[in-house]
């Protein structure tokens, strides 16, 4: 729906609470401010100073535009619940916040509480899809606008965005992709929530896949697996996340990119370093297929491609990679 249709002065009168963090907290807020919402507070996080911020700021965009930010450790404290309370929302909106909220804090809202989830639900509930889709390959996510209530995204659904996934995507590019999405979705659904005519259908719950957080241990390579799986979880995990890596002389290894395998094969153990390509790659030897690694770093030295790497670091030499296998990781999180 344009704005045209759904001009500032028309959804201007519902008070909003926005719980946001992260680009797509950014991009819709943005797209609430842009549509004339009366957004009264934001709630956000303090920034981790152990986390890599590579992200936009809900915070800075809230103060820039005179909104109130509040920062709590636990939003569903007695006394932040209270707060939220005498602001009187009738719209409640949790983009890529990191906590539950309380059933006390679901039941302020005279309207809804949403929450905008960066996954087709009921597929891929829980902590990171970003990672997970590209983790396991997969070739389409999206974005889902929901109801919540107190099971991590498992509420009632008003609306979804699918965006597809090229083979070429990283966690970056699909991160951008969702974010563009999720601003889109909710330009689009925002005129029916505040005059009640979003649809609101069931999940099925018998289809859901739930999936934990991910930490950069997750990012260790097992050999076993085959060349597919290897460079779906280089991908998932490269920068500006923490990285895929195996095990090289007693330290890490990181591998930042790699080719799309071309169906080359070897009867060498997995792990094993099989030489350079003409076109600077490193092949390495998998459970099932040759990876090409395009991009090497040892973690105390340089970033190089990996014929350079073989060349200069390797010298010529064979050698062998090692990792045990990486955990997994299937316990449900909550809301992002």
């Amino acid at each position: 729906m344009s704005g045209a249709d759904a001009g500032p002065a028309r959804f201007g009168s519902s008070r909003v609470i926005v719980f946001g963090y992260h680009d797509i907290g950014v991009a819709c807020l943005q797209e609430l401010l842009d549509r004339g919402a009366n957004v009264v507070a934001v709630v956000t996080h303090r920034d981790d100073p152990g986390e890599a911020i590579w992200f936009g700021s809900v915070a800075e965009l809230a103060a820039a535009r005179g909104i109130p930010v509040h920062t709590p450790d636990d939003p569903n404290t007695p006394s932040f619940v209270e707060k939220v309370r005498g602001l009187r929302p009738d719209l409640v909106f949790s983009f890529y916040y990191r906590r539950l909220f309380c059933p006390a804090l679901l039941a302020i809202p005279s309207l809804a509480a949403m929450n905008l989830h960066g996954s087709l639900l009921p597929k891929y509930r829980g902590r990171a899809p970003l990672n997970w889709v590209l983790v396991n390959g997969e070739s389409v996510t999206g974005v889902t606008l929901h109801h919540m209530d107190a099971r991590a995204d498992h509420g009632d659904i008003i609306a979804q965005r699918a965006v597809p996934i090229a083979v070429e995507d990283t966690a970056l590019t699909v991160s951008r992709k969702l974010t563009t999405a999720a601003r889109t979705l909710l330009a689009e659904t925002y005129p029916l929530i505040v005059t009640g005519r979003a649809p609101r259908i069931p999940q099925d719950h018998a289809a859901a896949t739930k999936f934990g957080r991910r930490t950069p241990a997750d990012g260790l390579i097992d050999w076993s697996r085959s060349a597919w799986e290897t460079f779906n979880l280089i991908r998932a995990v490269t920068r500006p996340f923490p990285g895929a890596f195996t095990v090289w002389a007693g330290r890490k290894l990181f591998l930042w990119s790699a080719r799309p395998p071309r169906g080359r094969s070897s009867q060498a153990p997995p792990g094993t370093v099989l030489g350079a390509g003409e076109d600077g790659t490193l092949r390495v030897a998998t459970g099932e297929g040759v990876l090409e690694v395009l991009r090497v770093q040892a973690e105390d030295g340089a970033e190089t491609d990996g014929a350079t790497f073989f060349a200069t670091v390797l010298q010529g030499a064979t050698t062998r990679f090692s990792s045990p296998a990486s955990p997994g990781a299937t316990n449900e999180g909550g809301h992002q």
